[in-house]
């Protein structure tokens, strides 16, 4: 019988809450806790996953990661479950889930990879402030009441002013000047993929939306594009949703796709700056496809292809 127990800090064991009409306890996430669960979501951070993981693995668990921490392992799949599947049934105990930009942009360029070969690409971020976290929610609201009210503006969470902004800098700065999140874009879009060599830029930039990360992207082709292919290449994907009549002002926006299991994907146009080059827009959640709905979907894979053995079944067996 399937059951869901919920695990945190020691600071918020004993806690209750309640969903869907029922009551959960949490417990203290702590070693020795896993013992007869099947699967862990670990959505605490790199650090905890560390310390915890390997204790969830050898007590049997299926790891499903949402953390930074093991994406880039080479034995640690990374998987996007309408991209690269396959990957799931050479997991060793940890599976990681791909960044949340990556795995948004991604729903709107495989495809068009499938049908005329990516060689480079270049990606401007658009990202909401519930990537960041409950904290830099509550400041983009306060900040937008206190401008309403005409009282100053106070930022803790940004190193600027979120409302009426944009922020090009998500992550630290690296030696090579791009921040973490831009290089972990172009390093997880080249590992699900399977394109190691794949040329890619990446500028990532907060904006004051509170849900849904949208991406711009300029791609070049190994083979001539034309738009009628690209949009059938889109609406057949099962990740996306094309909305592309720019005639009509339909294209996705953050506000349209939040809350959504499906990516928007429209303004679809060639590229001027590449030969073989299109041009397009995502949006889409970055809590659902970006996180939370990519790990479950990763899950429900496996226990559907039977690549996942619940450990009261492999009692029964034995």
């Amino acid at each position: 019988m399937a059951s869901l127990r919920l695990f945190a800090s020691a600071r918020s064991a004993g806690k209750v809450i309640e969903r869907g009409g029922k009551k959960f306890v949490v417990e203290e996430a702590k070693a020795g806790v896993f013992g007869d669960i099947d699967v862990v979501f670990f959505a605490a951070g790199g650090s905890v996953t560390k310390a915890l993981a390997p204790d969830a693995v050898q007590a049997g668990c299926l790891v499903i990661d949402k953390s930074s921490a093991l994406r880039m392992d080479p034995q640690v799949p990374l998987v996007i479950p309408e991209i690269n599947p396959q990957e799931l049934r050479r997991h060793r105990g940890i599976i990681a889930n791909p960044n949340c930009s990556t795995a948004v942009m991604l729903m709107g360029l495989w495809p068009l990879h499938l049908k005329f070969g990516l060689q480079r690409v270049i990606i401007s971020t658009y990202q909401s402030v519930s990537g960041t976290g409950a904290e830099a929610v509550r400041e983009l609201e306060d900040q937008m009441q206190a401008h309403a009210a005409g009282r100053p503006l106070v930022h803790k969470v940004y190193p600027y002013q979120i409302a009426f902004n944009c922020i090009p800098h998500i992550d630290s700065f690296g030696p090579d000047g791009y921040t973490g999140e831009e290089t972990k874009m172009a390093q997880e879009t080249r590992k699900i993929m399977g394109l190691p060599d794949l040329k890619v830029s990446a500028t990532t930039v907060r904006v004051p939306v509170v849900r849904a990360h949208s991406v711009s992207v300029c791609a070049e082709f190994a083979r001539p594009v034309n738009l009628a292919e690209a949009r059938a290449a889109i609406a057949a994907f099962p990740g996306a949703e094309l909305v592309d009549e720019p005639a009509q002002k339909r294209y996705p926006t953050p506000l349209d796709f939040a809350e959504k299991v499906k990516c928007g994907v429209g303004r679809l146009r060639l590229d001027t700056a590449f030969a073989n080059g299109l041009s397009f827009w995502v949006s889409g959640d970055n809590l659902w496809k970006g996180a939370a709905l990519n790990a479950l979907q990763n899950a429900e894979l496996m226990a559907r292809e039977g690549w996942l053995q619940p450990k009261a079944a492999a009692r029964a067996v034995s």
